[in-house]
């Protein structure tokens, strides 16, 4: 089923938390990002609830004007779990048992050592045409299926379930078809430390003149991304859009993060990992946001030490030795608390560096020289210490995001500045000035 011609996609995502704002639609974050890598860009996301005739009524209406359908959702045990059968409905489709699907279910239960649930024997059903997508983390399978000369694509709506379905089954199906290309269809450069506006302005002189070239920015969390892709693969090259991204890299210095999508924490651990040196946060505003940046990566166990939370000023002193005398001279958000916390956390961890986070992000507190969203970073590496200000804006929530991503930022352009093997050589044989 090869398509030559651009094709209409559009993802429907199901249940009644999506509507209320119980939880954020991360799913079409994570579908968009991942056809836009491919290519594709949806035409539609439509938000349903957890009711067969909505799903039928929405689902025909999608399915007539779209070649590429992927629903998220509704295929679990339970009795709001109806997206299976309302398509299959709407497809004029035979719901069949499939034993193989029953099989998988035992197996799994049989592995967490816990008997199945009657329950899960409505999940063993599937529309007559469709192909099974296994699920290794759950019960709830996926499903594929090719009718009209269309795609729809069904998966489960846990997170957890749905990525890796999508990543190792689902991608791999759609390239056989000729949906997806066997490449990236972007190159993404990832920015820190300037606006989407500013960075516009930067590079877009680099931009004329170049025939099919398309350019996006995507700005989130105080991080923006460029990315560069071709009207036609044959109008530019991959090697052609690397040159303008090198070209982009160059003029942006230290503004540049990497190409790709890896985080600001991964950066830092890509830096530290080789050189063996370790690091240790303490943090008092983004109450363990910074930690948790840091150990969602794979292996950091060798560079991360450990962070304390240690919010109330009592904290300060019992978990990272910052001196009673300090904070009432100078108040726990300050230039000289921030240090103090970061070289705090060093000795109290053994780590080399040191990185923490001081402020009032509101709503309440602050005051007429520290207003709420004034914010302290600290900064302690084998070669001094350093603090900085930052002043933040937005509600609590976006200003605690912030000041992490702000203090991960401040470190990864220390750490470029100063480079570190020649920092650390120096350090030994005591010939360096900071």
């Amino acid at each position: 089923m090869l398509m030559s011609a651009p094709i209409r996609v559009e993802t429907i995502t199901l249940g009644d938390e999506l509507l209320l704002g119980i939880r954020e639609n991360d799913h079409l974050t994570y579908l968009g990002s991942q056809l836009a890598h491919h290519g594709i860009e949806p035409a539609a996301n439509l938000v349903i609830r957890d009711l067969a005739s909505d799903i039928e009524l929405f689902f025909e209406a999608s399915w007539n004007r779209s070649d590429l359908v992927i629903t998220t959702g509704g295929l679990g045990p339970t009795s709001d779990d109806l997206t299976r059968e309302s398509i299959a409905k709407a497809l004029n489709e035979e719901l069949i048992y499939d034993v193989s699907i029953e099989s998988a279910i035992r197996e799994r239960f049989s592995n967490l050592g816990l008997p199945m649930p009657e329950s899960n024997f409505r999940q063993c059903y599937r529309p007559s045409s469709a192909e099974v997508l296994d699920n290794p983390y759950g019960t709830a399978p996926g499903l594929f299926i090719i009718k009209e000369g269309k795609i729809l694509i069904m998966l489960p709506g846990p997170a957890r379930e749905m990525h890796p379905m999508f990543e190792k089954s689902v991608i791999p199906r759609l390239q056989r078809e000729g949906i997806f290309p066997e490449v990236d269809c972007y190159l993404q450069i990832r920015t820190a430390g300037i606006g989407e506006s500013a960075l516009a302005e930067k590079v877009g002189h680099l931009f004329e003149g170049k025939k099919g070239l398309v350019v996006g920015y995507c700005a989130h969390a105080g991080l923006v991304d460029l990315r560069l892709s071709s009207l036609d693969g044959e109008i530019l090259s991959e090697r052609e859009l690397q040159i303008i991204a090198d070209d982009c890299r160059n003029l942006l210095d230290e503004d540049f993060v990497c190409f790709g999508d890896r985080t600001l924490a991964e950066v830092i651990f890509r830096e530290l990992r080789p050189l063996e040196k370790t690091l240790a946060v303490a943090e008092s505003c983004t109450g363990g946001l910074l930690s948790s940046h840091f150990t969602e990566i794979e292996g950091i166990s060798k560079v991360f030490h450990g962070g304390a939370v240690c919010y109330h000023n009592d904290a300060k002193v019992q978990l990272v030795d910052v001196p009673e005398s300090m904070l009432e001279q100078h108040g726990a958000v300050s230039e000289e608390v921030a240090i103090a916390m970061a070289t705090g956390a060093c000795e109290k961890f053994g780590a080399d560096y040191g990185l923490s986070v001081t402020g009032f992000a509101g709503p309440a507190g602050g005051s007429q020289v520290l207003p709420v969203g004034s914010i302290f970073l600290g900064y302690a590496s084998p070669v001094g210490v350093w603090a900085k200000k930052i002043q933040l804006r937005g509600d609590r929530a976006s200003n605690r995001r912030r000041a992490a991503t702000a203090a991960l930022d401040w470190m990864r352009r220390k750490l470029r500045k100063y480079k570190l093997e020649e920092v650390f050589a120096a350090a030994e044989s005591g010939n360096f000035n900071i």
